[in-house]
């Protein structure tokens, strides 16, 4: 099943795709890759989701990635004993460590990381930034905040702090166990939930130790200010939209995807954009202007893939919205300004036998107007290398590593393909010549330009070019 697109989709699974014919038909329409969210469901829902992937990926022949989204640390204030109240605008709300149920005067908030770093002055946004307060005395077990925007306030709604810097980790108890769990099934990739620093990453690889692909969400302010040591540890970046639009002001946003995903593409790591993508379709079978010009606009910064939430875990139209994602996809790809726009930014190789050849690799496919690109690898980096110039011509990359054959699912261009090893010139030539006709990419007179390491099986030797005529 060859895609006629070069940005992927991601589509999270839930109530409304669990069923393996839904999978499947999310699939057909378009999803490169499946999310499963560890912030809702039971262990056993998604070890069914992710039998279910991996018996379709054995009917269709082709490698499906699988991506674990971890929940990471949530801060929420207690209960309210006498049920929902409202603050008013002016109001002072007191914020204690303890667990006894609170009312509209003092609320408990049982975590003692928020006491131990807050300053007066912070911002603290509840219930997705529904309500604002500013903290204005902050003390060892009590916090005395102004309502900044008041508004009904329930049983333990979130708290998030943009101008707080936490001291504790992103991976929560639960969401070790949930690694361990994942791991074990399979998964091949991972998303950090709640990354404020380099070190969360190191943290996060220390434990995964190669067996996924690990994934930065950036949700968190203090995350920008690093953002150069967060790309250059992890294997790919997730623009989480959702927590950071609350973290930082809605004007921002923008400017901030922007920023990010120039900042993967000059590293040459994997980015996506996720969060209310077509929102509107969760209940609607269509999605607002606004949204598909979201949609659009991800494609044209050059993302990696879009990622579809609500929309197909738990929407009324799951297949209706990968449907929809797919088709703005290809006509924005298809559109006569694609090209001048993602070529207006074309990062320089690095100085690097591997990365001056996977560029070259690509200017030379756009200059003889090959079919395709056929880049053998063992760890994914060459087909990484010259995805990252955005060659005209697509991508097929062939691993001998079904993990990274899936993990590359989410690689802008590229058509992703598990093989045997190859050990020689002559059986590269054969594997190149037959994988481009069988998956309709040449035809008989057509050229590949074909890109390797040899010795062959030798991960980051990328050094070898060859044109080749099918």
């Amino acid at each position: 099943m060859r895609r006629q697109r070069k940005a992927k989709i991601i589509a999270t699974l839930g109530p409304a795709s669990s069923d393996p014919a839904v999978i499947r038909q999310l699939f057909t329409a378009g999803a490169d890759v499946f999310r499963l969210n560890f912030s809702h469901g039971t262990r056993d829902d998604h070890k069914r989701r992710y039998e279910a992937i991996r018996d379709l990926e054995a009917e269709m022949g082709r490698p499906i990635g699988v991506l674990q989204d971890l929940q990471g640390p949530k801060i929420r204030i207690g209960a309210l004993k006498s049920g929902p109240v409202t603050l008013k605008t002016g109001d002072v709300l007191i914020f204690n460590l303890g667990r006894e149920p609170g009312d509209a005067t003092n609320v408990s908030l049982p975590h003692p990381e928020v006491f131990r770093n807050i300053m007066p002055g912070h911002r603290l946004m509840i219930d997705d930034g529904k309500l604002q307060l500013e903290a204005v005395r902050c003390e060892k077990e009590r916090i005395e905040a102004r309502v900044l925007v008041g508004g009904p306030l329930s049983d333990r709604k979130g708290v998030n702090l943009p101008q707080t810097e936490l001291a504790i980790s992103p991976l929560t108890q639960k969401d070790r166990e949930d690694l361990a769990f994942g791991l074990d099934l399979g998964v091949d990739w991972v998303a950090l939930s709640f990354v404020q620093r380099p070190a969360d990453v190191i943290e996060a690889q220390s434990l995964i130790n190669g067996r996924a692909g690990v994934m930065a969400k950036i949700e968190k302010p203090a995350a920008l200010g690093r953002i150069d040591d967060i790309i250059a540890l992890v294997d790919a970046v997730m623009v989480a939209r959702g927590d950071l639009g609350v973290e930082i002001p809605p004007e921002d946003v923008p400017g901030t995807q922007k920023e990010l995903v120039r900042a993967c593409r000059m590293a040459g790591k994997p980015v996506i954009i996720a969060t209310q993508m077509l929102e509107s379709m969760i209940k609607s079978p269509s999605p607002t202007r606004a949204e598909a010009s979201d949609v659009a606009t991800a494609i044209y910064d050059s993302a990696d893939a879009v990622m579809l939430s609500a929309e197909s875990a738990s929407g009324d139209w799951p297949v209706e919205a990968v449907t929809m994602m797919d088709r703005i996809i290809s006509h924005t790809e298809g559109h006569k300004l694609y090209r001048s726009i993602i070529e207006a930014l074309q990062p320089s190789p690095e100085r690097t036998t591997a990365h001056a050849v996977a560029a070259a690799a690509a200017d030379v496919a756009d200059n003889i107007g090959a079919a395709a690109i056929v880049a053998f690898t063992a760890s994914g980096t060459t087909a990484l290398r010259a995805a990252r110039k955005r060659p005209m011509v697509p991508i097929i990359s062939i691993s001998p590593e079904p993990g990274i054959a899936r993990r590359l699912a989410l690689l802008w261009g590229t058509h992703s393909i598990s093989s045997t090893e190859i050990s020689s010139y002559d059986e590269m030539i054969d594997h190149a010549r037959r994988h481009a006709l069988d998956d309709g990419f040449a035809k008989p007179e057509e050229l590949l330009v074909v890109v390797a390491g040899i010795p062959f099986g030798r991960k980051g030797s990328t050094n070898n070019i060859r044109v080749m005529r099918v």
